[in-house]
């Protein structure tokens, strides 16, 4: 899994650290706290709630805190002359149908916002390629070619 992840991935990252740990556990440890005192736990469903809520945020922020330890920012380069991490890469397959992709980090993977890992088949198999460059995606179900017809650093605007 690749380590790498842009300024802005990394900062999202440790803003759900802080929100996790400075607004969400202190409001549930507070709800356990409230319903232990109510007295018989094993029929309180706020308490029994409570602490699989907390198991479930404690389990996050260590996810997270291990994750964040890990990562190394990286940028794409202002003119790139081929496939790298933070690039946008639009291509044409050979049905026609055209599309545009970010390579970036597993943890800023959002296909709906055209962000793909660069672990992915599509990602690995663009990587390191130029401009007008045929590619051949191995996929589960079946081999795909495609055509890149751009790189760039920024997002292309969209065609209205």
């Amino acid at each position: 899994m690749t380590n790498l992840i842009s300024q802005e991935g990394l900062k999202k990252l440790h803003d759900e650290y802080d929100l996790l740990w400075k607004v969400e556990r202190p409001k549930v440890v507070q709800g356990v706290s409230d319903a232990a005192a109510e007295g018989d736990r094993s029929e309180n469903a706020e308490y029994i709630y409570g602490k699989k809520r907390l198991r479930e945020i404690d389990r996050k922020l260590k996810h997270l805190g291990s994750r964040i330890k890990l990562l190394r920012v990286a940028t794409a380069p202002a003119e790139p002359k081929s496939v790298s991490f933070g690039c946008w890469v639009s291509y044409e397959d050979d049905r026609g149908e055209e599309r545009c992709y970010q390579l970036v980090g597993p943890d800023e993977i959002d296909v709906g916002l055209g962000r793909i890992s660069i672990d992915s088949p599509v990602g690995q198999a663009l990587l390191h390629k130029k401009l007008d460059d045929e590619v051949i995606v191995s996929r589960p179900n079946g081999e795909l070619t495609i055509y890149i017809t751009g790189i760039s650093s920024k997002k292309p605007a969209s065609p209205e």
